[in-house]
């Protein structure tokens, strides 16, 4: 499938043909971050790279803040590849815009064109190396909080038996305990009050999760 571009250059305007089916997948699909408002910046690796020994201080500049828009953009990391938005998001002149890509380390040095559904987009390798990373610390937020909130439950699970008269033997037991805990998320829901550790309880002894002299 091809997609009719109207491309801006500095001399007047052209249409190019874009094959879709030939560019590379966005990897992050149809990403949107929500809450997205913070991203690493490696200043070593900016100072040594050839946009900055390279580009006028002016560019440098344009480029970095394309990098920052990228990230609120849809899908998150991507810009678009038409010249107009670009400079109005910039709020450039166009014409200057398109003299400063013109240069041979523009702005726009280094991305490329993805395919967003059946949009072409552009993306950057560092850019979405960059949001690999936030993903990852995000991920690792979650399972931190996963682990935090499991955790907070299993302990109410311990303070609500030995309301009901349960040995610390019993509630020091993690094998039953995790076994409970399943039981209760499989069976009530909304807050666990004390009639359903006590459902638990009768439970257990039931199935012989927990032996007689263990109850008290």
């Amino acid at each position: 499938m091809h997609e009719r571009r109207e491309a801006a250059e500095a001399g007047g305007k052209r249409l190019v043909a874009v094959d879709l089916a030939s560019l590379p997948e966005y990897e992050f699909g149809e990403l949107r971050l929500e809450g997205h408002f913070f991203v690493p910046w490696h200043f070593g690796r900016w100072l040594n790279s050839v946009m900055h020994l390279r580009a006028s201080y002016e560019v440098q500049g344009v480029a970095r803040t394309l990098f920052d828009i990228a990230q609120v953009q849809f899908p998150t990391g991507t810009l678009p590849d038409d010249d107009v938005q670009l400079s109005r998001l910039l709020r450039i002149d166009l014409v200057h815009w398109q003299a400063l890509r013109a240069q041979d380390f523009g702005p726009l040095r280094g991305w490329f064109r993805v395919r967003c559904g059946s949009e072409v987009r552009l993306a950057h390798p560092v850019v979405c190396e960059v949001i690999s990373q936030v993903l990852e610390r995000r991920e690792e937020r979650e399972r931190a909080s996963d682990a935090k909130a499991v955790a907070m439950r299993l302990k109410r699970l311990r303070d609500g038996l030995r309301a009901l008269g349960a040995s610390e033997d019993l509630v020091r037991d993690q094998v039953l305990i995790e076994r409970m805990d399943r039981w209760l998320l499989d069976n009530v829901s909304g807050q666990r009050r004390v009639d359903a550790y006590e459902r638990v309880m009768m439970l257990a002894v039931r199935e012989r999760w927990i032996e007689g002299p263990r109850l008290v």
